[in-house]
Formats: structure tokens, C-alpha cells, sequence
């Protein structure tokens, strides 16, 4: 008997995982919804950084060495937009250029962001669902000690440095889940929080709409999987977001954004002696390896993931 896993991702973390999992199920027993939030205007081009890193995961094309942008990847046009006098602090490689320059085109033509990247998925080979968190605009919002930046200025041009205060998802409230995720939500038999940051990934998802409301009631396992291990974040901001918010950044205090939305917290062997902390938050805590290294790590991970899912 399958089993359907809704996989909600964002960024590098998720990407991994998502890719660990598509290699265990089957195009209809895996959607994977992916966070907006960090989407921008670059150049006049609609770029979706957390969609195109799962994509060019999924697909076997993503640089290795990053985990988001292409392998083999060239700046040409870049340069060329630097010599123009164009402000060019975001990196586009050129052959990632294509991939904006197509999604722009096809939302202009009136396609939503679920066409436009099932779309791109199925060019690049892919034959799992990938879908947006949502069709509407969505964007995140960081306050900082020098105000409040757009997820992309936070993130990339001012590298993560200036003191957070605050996050904030301008649209969230009025925006509606894609009809993917929706249908995801309520056929899937699990729900799984891929290791992403729980402030600037998971938390855009959930704050779309009804939502955090329908995670709340969903009827299958939650199972989430800790992006901080032995109190540093794998990948990202998230250890700094939460000493900036009073938080001490340990797999127990992810568990503690996930009270009521959580039925099983994963965490890694270096951590099992904090086990007891998020059983008494009311979760069953999974114990494995959760560092994902090569295609093996990822695959194991999703093993274990179906292999909690099947109980």
C-alpha cells in the first residue's frame, strides 16, 4: 500500500530532502509545497529562489558545491549589467536567467506561479509535483535594527548581518493556498516539515491563509526534522535569528514552534539526550542521522521519514 507525503520546503535544507524522497515515491504519492515568500523582482524578472533550488535539486542539476543555483554556471549577461551601470548585488547566472526569463513570460501571459512551475518542472524532467506555497503575492519581511528589508536585501545583500527584530508576510493573511497544496492537504497521508528554517521558510507556508488552520486539523502524521543540530544551524540564518529573538538555538526550541502542528519531532544522533524535553511538548521523537551530505544521507532520511510515516 503507498503512502502520499506532503513535503513542505524551503531552500537548500528542503531541497534536500524533497530529493531524498523522490527517490523513494512515486510522482502521485509525493507533492512537494514550496515557500514564495523569498520571491523578487530582479532586472524586471520574477525570480522564485526557493521553487528554483528544489527544481534544479530534484532534476540532478543544482550546483553541488552550493546546493542552489546550476552547475557549470557562467555570469556573462551579469557582467554585462554591471558594465551597464545595473545595480547587480543578487547573482543570476546566465543559464538561470533562462529559467526567470521564461516564468516572467508565462505569468505576463496570464499562467499562474502552479502553471508556470509545473511547467518548468516537466521541461527539466521532472515528473513529481513541485507547487508553490500559493498563486498570490506573498513576501517576506525582516525588521531589523536598520529597518525593515525585503527577504532578498536581508538575505543576500546585507549577508544576514543586521540585528533582527521581527518577521513579518506581507499578503500572507489575504493570500489563498495553490490548489495543489489545498489538494495536497487534504489526500496526502502525511505531512513533513523538511529541515528548513522555521522563521524564513516554514513559517511564510503556514501563514498563508487558512493554512496554519488546516495543518492544525490535519487528519494523517505530522513529522518535522530539526535544521539545527548540536545548536547550530546546517544551513542559513536560523541559529542567529534565534538568539536575536531571545531563543536558545537547540532542536528543542524548533520543537516548540511546532506545539499543536507536530505529531513526530526528528531529530539527530548529537541531540538524543534532548529527546525527553520535546516528548513533553507532546511530539514522539525519531532519532537518525539528519546531516545529509551525498544522495545516500538524503535517501536514508527519506527512508526513515516514510519508514516513521508507516509506523
Amino acid at each position: 500500500m503507498s503512502t502520499k507525503i506532503l513535503a513542505l520546503a524551503g531552500g537548500v535544507g528542503g531541497a534536500k530532502l524533497a530529493l531524498g524522497l523522490s527517490k523513494l515515491l512515486s510522482p502521485e504519492d509525493l507533492t512537494v509545497v514550496v515557500n514564495t515568500g523569498d520571491d523578487e523582482e530582479f532586472h524586471g524578472l520574477h525570480v522564485s529562489p526557493d521553487l528554483d533550488t528544489v527544481m534544479y535539486t530534484l532534476s540532478g542539476l543544482a550546483n553541488p558545491e552550493t546546493g542552489w543555483g546550476l552547475q557549470g554556471e557562467t555570469f556573462n549577461a551579469l557582467e554585462r549589467l554591471t558594465a551597464y551601470g545595473a545595480d547587480t548585488w543578487f547573482g543570476l547566472g546566465d543559464k538561470d536567467l533562462a529559467t526567470h526569463i521564461m516564468r516572467t513570460m508565462m505569468l505576463a501571459q496570464g499562467k499562474s506561479l502552479s502553471e508556470v512551475t509545473l511547467a518548468l518542472s516537466r521541461a527539466l524532467g521532472i515528473a513529481h509535483e513541485i507547487a508553490p506555497m500559493t498563486d498570490d503575492r506573498v513576501r517576506t519581511i525582516v525588521e531589523t535594527e536598520i529597518g525593515p528589508l525585503a527577504f532578498q536585501d536581508y538575505f543576500v545583500k546585507h549577508r544576514c548581518e543586521p540585528k533582527a527584530t521581527s518577521i513579518s508576510f506581507d499578503g500572507g493573511a489575504q493570500a489563498e493556498p495553490s490548489a495543489g497544496f489545498v489538494q495536497a492537504l487534504e489526500t496526502s497521508d502525511a505531512m513533513v516539515y523538511c529541515p528548513s528554517n522555521p522563521y524564513l521558510s516554514v513559517a511564510p507556508i503556514l501563514e498563508v491563509g487558512d493554512v496554519r488552520e488546516k495543518v492544525r486539523h490535519f487528519p494523517g502524521i505530522r513529522i518535522a526534522v530539526s535544521p539545527i543540530v548540536g545548536g547550530q544551524a546546517l544551513k542559513g540564518p536560523a541559529a542567529k535569528l534565534m538568539q536575536e529573538f531571545g531563543i536558545e538555538p537547540s532542536c528543542v526550541d524548533v520543537a516548540k514552534q511546532y506545539v499543536g502542528l507536530c505529531d513526530c519531532f526528528v531529530i539527530d544522533e548529537v541531540d538524543r539526550n534532548q529527546a525527553k524535553e520535546i516528548e513533553a511538548l507532546g511530539m514522539r521523537v525519531e532519532v537518525c542521522n539528519t546531516v545529509m551530505v551525498t544522495e545516500d544521507d538524503k535517501i536514508d532520511l527519506g527512508r526513515r521519514i516514510i519508514d516513521f510515516v508507516a509506523g
